[in-house]
């Protein structure tokens, strides 16, 4: 007898829908592939706004993984709380109440090793005079470089227009750790090109860096990267690296990248609540489930073949498929979000299955963008 698809949950009668299982086995193989393509633990620093959950964090811990990226103040303190962790960059620029706000995190937990990016000499200036009233010990500052995304940053042949100044003027409150240079535009499907691209844009940062170093007359690390770029990164030697999604991965990157070692491990569990028309039925997978940042598909269903999205509103998603003529209300629909990230975000709680069982569910504290600071 063949076993049961993978993404089955036997005592799916019992869970609440819409709602995300995450199954335990598939995040322990990505985990375990993220430490093989580093080759050392200690090269990761793996960003946290994809899950958003401290028993995440404890299990990459376990794995010798304490370096971490996160996006907001709350997702630093949940990853602060988690026993064993040894570095926090915060990879978001702090400005206004968040400055203060990441310093209080940094009072209260004094040894870990915290750091944030920057790209402004006005932040700078900011963060140390806020530093300099209430820390100790200097928090270490990250250049943020725009290696082709333009979101964030700075070009590398900018850097001296005055924030390497503003940042060596800082010390001994901050520190420079070193370059931040995250090329999240380059998730081409073709290895080759996505490769090509990705040393293209590396370039001016391995020279700036030889530059710095040399001005400086110590060692200056490098942060690169993030999923799609992960094992073009991992073949440099001397860079640190920070995968996100290739915890839970998911169908956008699992079709994008099919180079890459990652099984989904994050599944939508859904129910049809009604068969307006035939060959159609509607699903509790609203806006307020699934990511809905971008166009259909925004999942990917595993056990209704062909299906297509019709409509797609807050509470319900209507979708077409020649099997919806076997299905009835109540029946159990399992999919794949296209963007895990945001989706996780949607949920105050996920699911854990192991051996084919829901058996507990994790609050995704750090979706809060307030903790207690």
């Amino acid at each position: 007898m063949a076993p049961n698809p993978w993404y089955l949950v036997e005592n799916a009668a019992e869970i609440p829908s819409p709602t995300l299982v995450l199954h335990r086995s598939r995040i322990e193989a990505n985990l375990r592939q993220m430490v093989a393509i580093a080759g050392d633990p200690l090269r990761l620093w793996p960003h946290v706004k994809t899950h958003k959950l401290p028993e995440l964090v404890a299990l990459q811990v376990a794995l010798g993984i304490v370096r971490f990226k996160c996006a907001t103040i709350a997702e630093a303190e949940m990853v602060a709380g988690v026993a064993g962790v040894r570095d926090i960059l915060l990879a978001v620029q702090p400005v206004g109440p968040q400055i203060e706000r990441w310093i209080q995190l940094a009072s209260r937990f004094p040894d870990i090793g915290w750091s944030a990016v920057v790209d402004d000499p006005g932040v700078v200036a900011s963060v140390q005079a806020a530093a300099s009233r209430s820390l100790r010990k200097p928090l270490g500052l990250w250049i943020d470089l725009d290696i082709g995304q333009h979101r964030t940053g700075i070009a590398p042949d900018r850097v001296r227009d005055g924030l390497l100044q503003s940042v060596r003027a800082a010390s001994p409150t901050l520190r420079l750790e070193g370059l931040h240079a995250y090329d999240g535009h380059l998730g081409i499907p073709d290895l080759a090109e996505r490769t090509r691209l990705c040393h293209e844009a590396f370039a001016p940062v391995a020279a700036l860096r030889a530059a710095l170093e040399t001005e400086l007359g110590h060692r200056l690390q490098v942060l690169a990267g993030g999923s799609p770029t992960f094992a073009i990164h991992a073949a440099r030697a001397d860079v640190s690296l920070s995968p996100g999604t290739t915890v839970l991965w998911d169908a956008g990157y699992a079709h994008k990248l099919p180079d890459l070692p990652f099984q989904p491990a994050a599944v939508l569990l859904s129910r049809v609540i009604s068969r307006p028309a035939p060959r159609q039925v509607c699903l509790d997978l609203g806006h307020k489930a699934v990511a809905s940042e971008m166009p259909q598909p925004r999942t990917v269903f595993l056990n209704l073949p062909d299906a297509t999205a019709l409509s797609h509103s807050e509470e319900h998603l209507v979708v077409e498929s020649p099997a919806a003529e076997s299905l009835k209300v109540g029946d159990v629909i399992y999919s794949l979000p296209w963007h895990v990230c945001p989706t996780v975000a949607l949920h105050q709680e996920v699911w854990l299955a192991e051996n084919g069982r829901a058996t507990r569910t994790w609050t995704v504290q750090a979706r809060s963008r307030r903790i207690s600071l």
